[in-house]
């Protein structure tokens, strides 16, 4: 069944345009012009992936993905902010806002499609949990390629072999594979790592990332740094 894309973009022309690469990207579409349309269509109907302009008639595209994140029915929307503002500051506000992924304009299709085709990925996943394991693996465990991280256990094992991490480094690389794909800030970071014996703080967390990477060896590309906002692992590994 193809992918149903809500695009919220108040510019007709480039709603028309963002309409046409996504029917041709092989999704379905559905394009409104303002927030409390596209809360509307949300509410009676289900959608895989969201396009989000930030600057909208009414309510703007920030206030629409704070909104969103907290019903529950919608926890597992994709958000993708397309939008003009391309300030870091702006782009960490959307994020914290609760977008998945920012574009800024102007932007390539081929750039759309590949974040869109990621983001969708982690939908997929969310949707159906089992495609974490594999090899009859416990839903406890994440595996992405050499990477397999046990939840029940709390170990990490490359290429087979256990890895030695410190509870934070262990605790920072399961909720980034938990998010993955998902660009997550600095602040989200400490967010989803502090409790439970664990203390990190500002720029502590790029110290962790750089742990982790020289723990991952040649596999390091795992986590991917966007530089200024902070630190995803990437989707396009198998």
């Amino acid at each position: 069944m193809s992918s149903k894309i809500l695009i919220v973009e108040d510019e007709l022309d480039i709603g028309r345009l963002l309409y046409m690469q996504v029917q041709n990207m092989g999704y379905t579409a559905e394009h409104v012009s303002s927030g409390e349309e596209a809360l509307a269509l949300l509410n009676r109907n289900h959608y895989d992936l969201m396009l989000l302009d930030w600057m909208l008639p009414g309510l703007s595209g920030i206030e629409i993905a704070q909104l969103v994140r907290k019903m529950d029915s919608m926890k597992d929307l994709g958000i993708l902010m397309l939008t003009a503002k391309a300030d870091p500051d702006n782009i960490v506000e959307g994020l914290e806002a609760g977008a998945d992924d920012y574009i800024t304009k102007p932007f390539s299709t081929e750039i759309l499609k590949a974040r869109m085709g990621c983001l969708l990925r982690r939908v997929k996943r969310a949707e159906a949990p089992a495609a974490n394991t594999a090899g009859g693996g416990s839903e406890d465990d994440i595996e992405i390629g050499p990477l397999r991280v046990s939840l029940k256990t709390y170990k990490a094992y490359l290429d087979g072999e256990a890895m030695s991490l410190t509870p934070s480094e262990f605790k920072l690389l399961s909720t980034m594979l938990g998010y993955r794909g998902r660009v997550l800030t600095r602040a989200k970071l400490i967010e989803e790592v502090q409790g439970e014996g664990i203390s990190v703080i500002g720029r502590t967390i790029d110290t962790h990332i750089f742990g982790l990477r020289k723990k991952l060896k040649e596999h390091a590309e795992l986590i991917e740094t966007v530089r200024g906002i902070g630190y995803r692992v990437r989707d396009d590994i198998i």
